[in-house]
């Protein structure tokens, strides 16, 4: 039997127990009430919020736009509907890097006001201090190495990271770096599989993977992406598990052509 079939509410230790089982981590995102429900209600391990509601909800090119307070805004909606799942937090762009206080005080934030289990942040060395005061407040973290989308203006691209060896390199010392400080878990995405297959069997503790190949511990994806409501986005990492967008749309278009023809609402709608 798995793991996470046997308990009430996914922790941090019962993650780490799946790891040490060989049972994989299933993470998915949400950003509302209703859709986390949904995922929650699943079986979803981990339920991230992340700041790509930036770029599905509000519509911004990058993830860098979201502020603080729309972050607590999206996760409390989601922790509304957690039963079971683990509720993730991204701090957001501007929120943690170079000021440590800082840093404590958004997470701080979220965890008061969201309700939320754990923050996310990106970022390895160079966010130590951050992470380690986080922690030491009694706020579970998980890392995120390898493509990191709030540092997109540095890469300048979406392309798969650390294929030369001297980032590879970092991104392993990154990695042990991150669980020594005392994250309970690493996002890596859009690495070479090979490397994501080092570090993971490297760590003692989670990874989650996107773009990542198959041998992390975990997988996540965009919900938009894998139900197929965004019709654009299609790497070659995505699995798309609906085609929801035409769904939606013809439902949508069948309205407005039944109220236009005057056939919504009917005599048995009426009161």
């Amino acid at each position: 039997m798995s793991v996470n079939k046997e308990v009430k509410r996914i922790t941090t230790h019962i993650l780490q127990e799946m790891k040490n089982r060989g049972e994989k981590i299933a993470m998915l995102t949400a950003y509302d009430f209703s859709m986390a429900a949904i995922v929650d209600n699943a079986g979803m391990d981990i339920i991230l919020v992340g700041d790509s509601a930036s770029n599905v909800m509000a519509g911004h090119e990058t993830t860098l736009p979201i502020t603080l307070d729309q972050m607590i805004y999206h996760a409390s909606s989601v922790v509304r509907a957690a039963k079971r799942s683990l509720v993730v937090v991204d701090l957001p762009f501007g929120s943690y890097q170079g000021n440590s206080k800082e840093a404590l005080s958004s997470a701080i934030r979220i965890m008061k006001e969201a309700g939320a289990h754990a923050v996310k942040m990106e970022g390895g060395v160079e966010i130590a201090e951050s992470i380690s005061r986080i922690l030491t407040a009694g706020i579970p973290v998980m890392g995120h190495l390898g493509l990191t989308p709030q540092s997109i203006y540095k890469f300048g691209t979406y392309t798969v990271r650390a294929k030369e060896e001297a980032e590879a390199d970092k991104l392993r010392e990154d990695a042990l770096k991150l669980q020594e400080l005392g994250c309970f878990s690493i996002v890596l995405e859009k690495i070479p599989s090979k490397l994501a297959k080092e570090v993971s069997e490297s760590l003692s503790i989670p990874t989650i993977g996107i773009g990542a190949g198959q041998h992390c511990d975990g997988q996540v994806l965009v919900i938009h992406d894998m139900l197929g409501i965004n019709k654009e986005f299609k790497p070659r990492f995505l699995r798309q598990y609906a085609s929801l967008y035409d769904v939606m749309n013809e439902a949508v278009t069948h309205y407005v052509d039944d109220v236009k023809a005057k056939n919504f609402p009917n005599n048995k709608e009426e009161y």
